[in-house]
């Protein structure tokens, strides 16, 4: 893995392996940042378009909103991965990439839970508000988009703050079909037979990477909980699932 001046630095601070291995180790934590971003962002546009379906007033869409949550909700993350990445294409015979199948099942899981999380927010707002704003004259969407989803945001950013954790732990998982990240790097130098890259060194080291990354983000969810307030038990257990 070319590295230029900076991988010279680890191994010039750290000697050999350990720089190596410290700097290919934070080098493909890139990758794992950029799948979670992509799941993060592509799972959010989706769950927007669910939590839609879910609020309208019309059964059909609420009902296929409902399903949508239900089948992405049940099915665990390493069999989404299994079937986009190694299933599908041993079946159809068609070549899935592994970032084009990890960044569709990390998206389509993020989209389902982050429905709940917002889905939740919205139900937690008072009935009288709804209410209020049909007394006022004002039509579903004006009380959704002026009164409801304004309350709703507020409750919702600190636990959606939080799943994001979920999805950074989750694409550790990505390795199984062949994804390109952090934990894919780390098992091959544990695997590796050089001294001072075993197991309990390298998995150490692993674990301190995805907690600076975890971390921050848990503190700040929790702050911003205590500032804005919490949409209630159904999209705390959601976003701790």
């Amino acid at each position: 893995m070319e590295g230029g001046p900076v991988k010279e630095l680890f191994i010039s601070v750290l000697g050999k392996p350990a720089g190596i291995v410290l700097f290919q180790l934070l080098d493909a934590t890139q990758f794992t940042i950029y799948l979670s971003l992509i799941a993060f962002g592509g799972g959010g546009l989706i769950g927007l378009l669910i939590t839609a379906l879910r609020v309208t007033p019309l059964k059909p869409l609420q009902r296929i909103g409902t399903a949508y949550v239900w089948l992405f909700q049940s099915v665990p993350l390493l069999m989404l991965l299994f079937l986009l990445g190694l299933g599908i294409p041993r079946l159809s015979g068609v070549s899935v990439d592994p970032w084009t199948a990890a960044a569709l099942a990390l998206t389509l899981y993020t989209s389902a839970y982050l429905v709940e999380v917002w889905y939740g927010a919205i139900k937690a707002i008072p009935a009288g508000q709804m209410e209020g704003g049909k007394a006022l004259g004002m039509t579903l969407p004006q009380i959704l988009l002026l009164i409801i989803l304004p309350q709703a945001a507020r409750l919702a950013i600190a636990p959606t703050i939080g799943f994001l954790v979920q999805i950074i732990k989750g694409t550790s998982l990505a390795y199984i079909i062949g994804f390109q990240d952090l934990m894919t790097t780390g098992k091959r130098w544990a695997n590796a037979p050089v001294p001072g890259t075993q197991p309990f060194i390298i998995y150490p080291l692993m674990a301190m990477i995805y907690f600076a990354l975890c971390f921050p983000l848990s503190i700040l969810s929790r702050r911003l909980e205590k500032r804005l307030g919490s949409p209630g038990a159904k999209a705390r257990v959601t976003a701790s699932a």
